[in-house]
């Protein structure tokens, strides 16, 4: 008589903290009371946050996304989205006759004004982060002639600045907390005299959401990040989980788009979300797993989150008064 092996229990790792940050809440419950307070259409310049499914979710209710400032019609209402925006965005918004509602996140805005405070005072301002996310682009808009983007310790040995005893480091808030330090080690190596800001550049979210994967990593055979494509912060939770020992990782959208290849020879899977993504994605992608035997889910818990951030000061005020107003004065 043949002996019959025990299949290994099956289960999932949940991350805690995962998903929505309180800058991304903030940005997305302004959007949705805006509309609700002055009616459709109310335009937001760029994404409001790296997230399909939210972005779709708010087209539907009456947002119109654009990449240009030049695409909304004058005496609209334009939002700006959690990434920030330089200067010159503004201006545009003012020329425009353009009544606006500025949803950057508080963290993002604590590097413009150290990016602003440390330009005034006539340092190099290094700023470490990926050439062309919208964060950087904000950032650097705040003092173009003094900052220097860095993306990576590969970026180091190229960087020339004009007095090595004025030299500061900032960051994009999403980066990977590790990579990130370890570019600022490189840099002190070249600059010893290099300057630190008065506090972390990457925020609390996206350190919390890293310190559960590493954790959860080391014990998953797969690792699933529900996020989008475009989002810093889900594609480094990827990076992070592969680092801390996952066999595979991978990043969805939705549970629809998981191979069921994925989960040949696992026994352990891990889940979290990066921290644009909405929970209801999260329990699709548990859904599916029970479906296929993955029904024990343990949390893993890290970190305890508390912050919540004002809504914008502009939503207490009569924006399509305020535009109509701008119109007229032409």
């Amino acid at each position: 008589m043949e002996h019959m092996t025990a299949p290994a229990s099956r289960r999932v790792l949940l991350a805690a903290p995962r998903g929505y940050c309180a800058g991304v809440d903030r940005a997305v419950i302004a959007v949705e009371k805006a509309l609700e307070q002055y009616g459709a259409p109310v335009y937001v310049r760029h994404e409001i946050v790296h997230n399909k499914y939210v972005v779709q979710t708010l087209e539907k209710k009456g947002a119109i996304f654009v990449e240009r400032t030049e695409e909304v019609p004058e005496g609209s209402i334009v939002m700006f989205s959690a990434h920030g925006v330089a200067p010159v965005v503004h201006e545009e918004a003012a020329r425009g006759k353009l009544a606006t509602i500025d949803a950057t996140c508080p963290l993002v805005t604590k590097v413009h004004k150290e990016a602003i405070r440390y330009a005034n005072e006539d340092f190099d301002i290094l700023l470490i982060g990926h050439e062309g996310h919208e964060e950087v682009i904000g950032t650097s808009g705040e003092a173009p002639e003094h900052i220097t983007i860095v993306d990576g310790p590969h970026d180091v040995e190229k960087v020339q600045v004009r007095d090595e005893s004025k030299v500061v480091w900032l960051s994009q808030t999403t980066l990977s907390v590790d990579e990130t330090m370890e570019t600022v080690d490189a840099l002190k190596t070249k600059f010893p005299l290099l300057v630190s800001p008065p506090s972390d550049d990457i925020c609390y979210a996206t350190s919390n959401r890293q310190a559960a994967v590493k954790v959860m990593g080391a014990d998953s055979d797969l690792v699933i990040v529900v996020g989008s494509k475009n989002s810093s912060n889900s594609i480094r939770l990827v990076e992070v989980a592969l680092d801390a020992g996952a066999r595979a990782a991978y990043l969805v959208d939705f549970a629809s788009e998981i191979d069921e290849a994925w989960l040949e020879g696992v026994t352990t899977v891990g889940l979290t979300s990066g921290a644009s993504v909405p929970e209801v994605l999260v329990e699709e992608v548990l859904e599916w797993l029970t479906q296929r035997g993955f029904a024990d889910v343990e949390i893993v818990k890290t970190a305890e989150e508390s912050i919540v951030f004002s809504l914008p000061k502009e939503l207490r005020r009569d924006l399509r008064a305020e535009a109509a107003r701008l119109i007229a004065e032409k």
